[in-house]
């Protein structure tokens, strides 16, 4: 039976290790590759280690007489012949598409190795290629999913698949290795890696993306190769594009027409050449009839079609769309629109169309260049750093064909990334639909295996009203059901609170409707206005969602909207973990003998006082999963549903650092009898630890709730081991849970004789 990650690696966080700078190269391979050929069957005079080799064409020196030493880290041997060649990179080294893939295949090649197979590790993933073809991996997974793919990696590699006259096939089995979808673990917060992945940083610009390596870390816990996941509020397709580079399906539904399109071009599969090809026939076209001049403008304006004359949403500083631009970039926007069009393959036409798209967002009078980078083009479209259409002071008149060219290389570079898991044999296992999240009649029920969704926080983006410019300009329309059923707070068609709210409950009984049992959902959100938490909690609850628990989640650097505005932008989210069961356990309200105020002062100064202060973001987070898990979010919502009134009159506030602490030559103001709040953090601590299926150990108590309760005197362990008696039952010799009552708690007893 194939052993797990956890059984051949002990306790690796994979999470983490691209930001260990102290795992490099030999930890690789000694922590993850040496357990692997242990478990493939590997002695170690089977494994020969840094063997030196010399380059049979290049050599060195003056005289040209010194040859290249080439060192493969392993070659392993079976009936003491060289069976496959095995190279260890650092976390942070490319395994697939990459140099590095060149440097292994030529010690695989070497006249005295001549190998079939090489492989490379960088401790967070395993590639393995034939050298007959080494540009594409014939397996790739990452360390951590090893067991689902363990029969496989032993069908090729192991000392048995190379005895001679043994029957040899290359029919993947069938069979996958267990995979307890019920009892899988709430991730930590995960380090953020916008920025490393071609297919998503540099195609083109959205208002709000998720980090693809969170969303790729959640799908990869909560569902397992060839299941289905959904997204219905999927934006630029993170989840989506995410599921399948990682072996699994999807369906991407989104409102908005632009977000549709973005999603469609990306992965349309495409071959290089050919896409090269269309390239260079547009961008000679363009360069032999690009307007210049006053009067080819002109000629230009009246030839070619521009964007459609289309209003803008208020606030705007013009009307319409066409005053965005100026005649010049109309006309030569105009001209390579029309000129792309001419091309008959669809999705060559498409991707051409997607790097024209990303063009607009610099080719327009709203454009704000980087004044410390002007040369770099490293600006930004006003929609999407003011959330509004501002013409720029000082409009930049870029090079359109320049900027197409770079468009040209980021998207070749997203498809060429993505080409081994989405492609012609795979696109299929990929929907992309213009539709709404509250009806998803399309998906039967209980056909989704896992679910991650960010939707839309309140009042804070009108997607619809904001892409008008891409829609003038590529023809998409939005109807006004569209307005009716986009799940907003405010925009152009004034939308209330009450709507939003009923078309988020709407999604949610959708996705509880088509998601299976035992299956997860994983819900991001980031608002203010405990409200908002309250809704999303209840309804999941009474459509028959199961509450596990709340991750903390940032979500890259902060962002331009959060410097402008500290108190009323969250830079981070929480992600809402919910399973689907048969019997599904409801959040009880605790007794804790606590007015609403107390918990709050409580809840806030306790995490100042474990981390020496703290951001709005974590003060947010730390209050939102208290009244998650202790079930007053329905009573902080009616008191408070902005706390920053409270903070900035309470606390010292450092606009550098835009941390919260106790105000000088204070101390913490909550009078709380000791025992009440140890009760409160007890309960809290003890509930997440049930949800998990786990049992706290008094040691992991202490520590977990003594850095709470700093604001005060510091209880002895006694007195936690007092109160720890009161409210829950030893399991074994030294693990505790929560006691069984028959009636459920209330948190404020009495509250409405």
């Amino acid at each position: 039976m194939a052993k797990s990650a956890q059984q051949l690696f002990g306790q690796t966080d994979f999470n983490t290790l691209a930001d260990n700078h102290d795992f490099k190269e030999d930890s690789v391979r000694e922590v993850i590759i040496l357990p692997i050929l242990k478990e493939l069957g590997y002695a170690q005079e089977n494994i020969v280690r840094s063997k030196t080799l010399e380059h049979p064409f290049l050599k060195t020196g003056s005289n040209k007489r010194n040859p290249v030493k080439l060192v493969p880290d392993y070659v392993l041997k079976v009936e003491n012949n060289f069976a496959w060649t095995l190279d260890a990179k650092a976390p942070n080294k490319k395994i697939v598409n990459d140099e590095n893939v060149g440097q292994v295949y030529s010690y695989a090649i070497h006249p005295e190795i001549r190998t079939n197979y090489f492989a490379l590790c960088n401790g967070i993933e395993f590639s393995l290629f034939r050298t007959s073809n080494p540009q594409q991996p014939i397996l790739f997974f990452p360390i951590a999913d090893i067991e689902t793919h363990w029969e496989t990696l032993k069908m090729y590699l192991s000392p048995n698949s190379f005895q001679v006259g043994k029957n040899f096939t290359c029919e993947i089995p069938k069979k996958q290795a267990q995979f307890d979808y019920l009892n899988r673990p709430l991730l930590e917060e995960i380090p953020v890696k916008k920025q490393e992945a071609k297919r998503h940083f540099g195609v083109h610009g959205y208002f709000t993306r998720q980090s693809w390596n969170v969303v790729r870390e959640y799908i990869m816990n909560y569902s397992r190769p060839g299941d289905f996941v959904l997204d219905p509020f999927g934006g630029s397709g993170i989840t989506i594009v995410e599921a399948l580079m990682s072996g699994r399906k999807g369906v991407n539904i989104d409102l908005n027409p632009m977000a549709v399109f973005i999603v469609q071009s990306l992965i349309a599969p495409v071959k290089p050449v050919e896409l090269a090809q269309a390239f260079k026939e547009v961008k000679t076209e363009y360069l032999r009839h690009e307007p210049k001049t006053k009067e080819e403008i002109r000629k230009a304006l009246k030839k070619y079609k521009g964007p459609k004359v289309l209003p803008l949403p208020k606030g705007s500083d013009v009307e319409t769309t066409d005053q965005l631009f100026s005649d010049k970039q109309i006309a030569q926007l105009g001209l390579l629109k029309s000129i792309i069009l001419k091309q008959k393959n669809g999705n060559i036409r498409d991707s051409l169309l997607l790097m024209f798209s990303g063009l607009i967002i610099k080719a327009n009078l709203t454009y704000h260049n980087n004044p410390n980078r002007p040369a770099d083009g490293q600006g930004n479209a006003s929609v999407f750093q003011y959330y509004r259409y501002r013409i720029a002071p000082n409009p930049v008149d870029i090079n359109i064909m320049k900027y197409f060219e770079l468009r040209y290389k980021k998207v070749l570079a997203a498809k060429q990334e993505m080409s081994y898991f989405i492609n012609e044999d795979t696109i299929g296992d990929a929907q992309i639909r213009k539709g709404t999240a509250t009806d998803l009649h399309f998906l039967p029920r209980e056909s989704v295996d896992y679910i991650y969704t960010d939707p839309p926080y309140g009042k804070k983006i009108p997607y619809l009203d904001l892409s008008v410019m891409w829609n003038a300009w590529l023809d998409f329309e939005v109807t006004e059901q569209d307005y009716e059923m986009e799940a907003i707070e405010g925009g152009e068609h004034g939308k209330t609170k009450d709507e939003y709210n009923g078309l988020i409950a709407q999604s949610i009984r959708e996705m509880y409707r088509v998601l299976k049992f035992d299956r997860w959902l994983s819900f991001v959100f980031a608002h203010k206005d405990p409200g908002f938490w309250h809704l999303i909690i209840d309804t999941a609850e009474s459509c028959g969602f199961e509450y596990v628990g709340a991750v903390p989640q940032k979500n890259g650097q902060t962002s331009f909207k959060k410097r402008q505005n500290p108190f009323t932008v969250l830079s981070g989210q929480l992600i809402i973990n919910f399973r689907k069961v048969r019997n599904p356990k409801s959040i009880l309200k605790a007794n804790l003998g606590m007015d609403i105020s107390e918990i709050v002062m409580q809840t806030v100064e306790g995490i100042i006082a474990k981390n020496h202060g703290a951001t709005l973001e974590q003060i947010n987070d730390e209050l939102i999963i208290k009244g998650l898990e202790l079930g007053f979010l329905d009573l902080l919502k009616k008191e408070y549903t902005d706390l920053t009134p409270l903070l900035m009159s309470s606390f010292d506030y450092d606009a550098g650092t835009e941390i919260f602490t106790i105000k000088k030559n204070t101390k913490f103001t909550t009078r709380i009898d000791v025992r009440l709040r140890i009760k409160y953090y007890l309960l809290s601590y003890l509930r997440r630890k049930e949800r998990e299926n786990k049992i706290a150990v008094f040691d992991e108590i202490i520590l977990e709730i003594m850095p709470l309760l700093k604001n005060g005197a510091t209880p002895e362990n006694q007195t936690v081991l007092n109160v720890l008696e009161d409210i829950a039952e030893r399991v074994g010799t030294d693990g505790w849970r929560l006691k069984r009552k028959g009636e459920q708690m209330e948190l404020f007893p009495d509250e409405d004789k």
